[in-house]
């Protein structure tokens, strides 16, 4: 009987751990999550270059505006200064999931600890919280 055990104990030990990746997986999350980092820098660029030459238009083009021109003005560059900055957020979590990719700690939720479901990690390859912790998140 104490052969069955040993046995078991033996069998279990070479199973991997609950969440492991092997290197093959993890390379290829590692390469799609660089694609998107390459991807939202190139409309990053494409966005501030664009923006950048209707800034300059409109500074040519402000000869007898009046106040209500000067708000419309104002309201599209808070606008355009928006979408930058969205851009730039999702660079950065793009980037936190790369740092927790190599750290060990992608899939598994930042506030509970329990792994993040596969299916959220497909549909949002940089989420940091399982659907119960980001629920709870959303409703404060």
């Amino acid at each position: 009987m104490a052969k069955t055990a040993d046995t078991k104990t033996t069998a279990a030990s070479r199973k991997p751990a609950k969440g492991t990746r092997t290197a093959a997986e993890t390379e290829k999350i590692k390469a799609a999550l660089a694609a998107r980092l390459d991807e939202l820098r190139t409309e990053y660029d494409q966005t501030l270059s664009e923006i950048t030459e209707l800034q300059r238009e409109r500074l040519t083009d402000s000869a007898g505006d009046d106040q209500a021109d000067t708000g419309t003005k104002t309201l599209e560059r808070e606008q355009e200064i928006s979408l930058v900055n969205g851009i730039l957020e999702r660079i950065s979590q793009v980037e936190r999931a790369l740092e927790r990719l190599d750290e060990g700690s992608y899939g598994w939720c930042e506030r509970c600890g329990n792994p993040i479901p596969v299916e959220r990690l497909a549909a949002f390859p940089s989420a940091t919280l399982c659907v119960t912790c980001k629920q709870l998140e959303e409703r404060r």
